[in-house]
């Protein structure tokens, strides 16, 4: 994934910590995710909304089904959505993020238990000839909707942040943004013992040990200088922090030219939120992001070794085509992508937004996946870079009801009588 906090939930996600033991964080190609606003810009003004209610539910209560799947928690039909799904660019711009999704969607096995491959093949056939300009036409004569669990949605916000950089050092220009070490390792527990499947921890060999890679503070000490590393250079090591926090990003180039670069692993150790050390300290009141920065700044020796105690070290490769690429494998497309669960939604599939703020009504395409975006109806949304998608991002935490849309057909099977 690419990342995923921010706005009305940026300050929880600040709070977290990933997964003890120097496990891998649990996202699927990056970081416990937090969304900075850079210091001196505030979020944009929320436009309020009614949503739509919640379907009543009872939720299963047989102790053989497994809740940790939508099929477990229970799916309820949902209504016709013909009406329901706004005309306009964002049923465009979906469609375009569903059109490019479907070849990995029809190979992929849904581990939410939704949906099968070979029932995404009609959509996916009529998808490929569509006119974008009766989108919400297509999603409405191809899909029906069914509600996950209580179907009571929050919804955060992402962006692809930018910062300046250099591909060279510089004056202004020094520090230093990494490639990926040769020497550091991903070690499937899985292969050792049933106990550990699913669980994997990155380190390095040092003689005959696997012993844990060099952390945040030996990398920004120069652990790693003088290896051919340096992918580019940061010109402040605070935005560059929160840059590798929310694990892509792009960077503005003294001759006005862009670089783009994206997650390309991490060092294993554990991801510390920076925010509740600094709360807890009293060095800030509100722990708005624009506090946190504001600190970091005024206080340059105290700020990089508080930044240190977030072990975690997150390297970059350069992105040349489009992206950023999100966890179906795909590039995410603004105010069209959401990250979900995908215990819970299927990557790939469309999902039907109402919430209490207008701006991410409408239809999203689940292409993405995220440390903290975890159980069912729970949602971050990708507004693309520059100022207006910070400003929504920023401030995004919405609540509401979530549809999600499915092959027409799937949902007999699923909904209990």
């Amino acid at each position: 994934m690419i990342a995923r906090h921010s706005g009305g939930a940026l300050l929880a996600a600040l709070m977290l910590s990933a997964c003890a033991g120097g496990m891998i964080p649990p996202s699927a190609d990056g970081p416990a995710p937090v969304r900075p606003i850079p210091s001196g810009e505030a979020a944009t003004r929320p436009v309020p909304a009614t949503p739509r209610p919640t379907l009543p539910v009872e939720l299963p209560t047989d102790p053989a089904l497994d809740k940790g799947t939508a099929a477990g928690l229970g799916v309820t039909r949902g209504p016709d959505i013909a009406s329901l799904i706004p005309s306009g660019e964002r049923a465009r711009l979906a469609l375009q993020a569903f059109r490019i999704s479907c070849p990995t969607l029809m190979k992929r096995t849904d581990a939410s238990g939704l949906t099968k491959g070979s029932d995404w093949n009609n959509a996916c056939a009529a998808a490929s000839s569509w006119p974008e300009a009766s989108a919400s036409e297509f999603f409405s004569r191809y899909f029906e909707a069914v509600q996950v669990g209580d179907g009571a949605a929050f919804v955060t916000g992402y962006y692809e942040p930018e910062i300046a950089g250099s591909r060279t050092r510089q004056p202004g220009y020094e520090v230093p943004i990494y490639r990926r070490p040769t020497d550091l390792i991903d070690v499937d527990l899985g292969q050792f013992s049933d106990s550990l499947k699913g669980r994997t921890i990155r380190g390095k060999v040092n003689g005959t040990k696997f012993v844990p890679y060099d952390d945040r503070g030996q990398i920004v000490s120069g652990v790693l200088a003088g290896r051919g590393l340096e992918l580019a250079y940061a010109a402040d090591p605070v935005e560059f922090f929160f840059l590798q926090v929310q694990g892509s990003g792009r960077l503005n180039l003294p001759d006005g030219g862009v670089m783009r670069i994206g997650y390309d692993g991490q060092n294993g150790r554990d991801y510390t939120g920076i925010g509740k050390l600094m709360k807890d300290r009293g060095l800030i009141q509100a722990g708005s992001m624009q506090d946190i920065m504001q600190y970091l700044r005024a206080h340059p020796a105290e700020g990089a070794a508080i930044m240190n105690e977030n072990k975690s070290f997150v390297f970059f490769r350069e992105l040349t085509g489009a992206g950023p690429i999100g966890a179906l494998g795909v590039p995410v497309t603004a105010e069209a992508t959401v990250a979900a669960d995908p215990k819970f939604i299927p990557l790939g599939a469309p999902v039907l937004l109402s919430l209490d703020r207008a701006e991410p009504a409408g239809v999203w395409i689940s292409q993405d996946t995220g440390g903290a975006i975890k159980g069912a109806n729970r949602f971050d949304s990708f507004w693309g870079a520059g100022a207006r998608a910070r400003g929504i991002a920023g401030g995004m935490s919405a609540r509401g009801s979530a549809l999600v849309l499915l092959p027409i057909g799937s949902a007999a099977r699923l909904v209990r009588p």
